[in-house]
């Protein structure tokens, strides 16, 4: 679980992101703090997707260990002490979120940030369905080639 900033109109944003293990997709969102607040709405959403993780790697970002401990909480408080998330904080391990930032930093060079909300966060989109796309994350039962799955997703 990580996040990033990239420039909407002239205005720094936070996106965050989850990928496994594998490096595969779990979710993504474009806030415009990053704070407590953020996180555990990042975090809720991914959770209520994906389940509940055993371990979370996280960066050095204190709204996000707030995030996960404030979810902890929430867990103990209902009796599930047994499936509480355990918070890593080991570089290697993050750096497999952080390479995966490389195509939303190259492309946010490119255009010089975008010009709205909208286009950012479609573009964004299109980004993370590629990559989901091209790692196998979608199910294909018609055979069809990575670019014909891309083209028939976005018509």
């Amino acid at each position: 679980m990580h996040e990033t900033y990239i420039n909407v109109k002239g205005q720094w944003k936070y996106y965050y992101r989850a990928v496994d293990k594998y490096g595969d997709v779990i979710d993504f969102i474009l806030r415009d703090t990053r704070d407590k607040k953020a996180a555990i709405a990042f975090s809720q959403k991914a959770i209520g997707q994906h389940g509940l993780p055993e371990k979370v790697v996280i960066d050095g970002s204190h709204s996000n260990a707030l995030a996960l401990h404030h979810i902890n909480v929430q867990l103990w408080l209902m009796g599930k002490m047994l499936n509480l998330i355990e918070v890593l904080q080991i570089k290697y391990l993050n750096n497999i979120v952080e390479q995966s930032h490389r195509r939303v930093k190259g492309k946010m060079h490119q255009c010089l940030g975008w010009k709205s909300d909208e286009g950012a966060k479609a573009t964004l989109a299109g980004i993370e369905l590629w990559s989901m796309i091209k790692n196998g994350q979608l199910d294909n039962p018609d055979g069809l080639s990575v670019w014909d799955e891309f083209y028939a997703l976005s018509a």
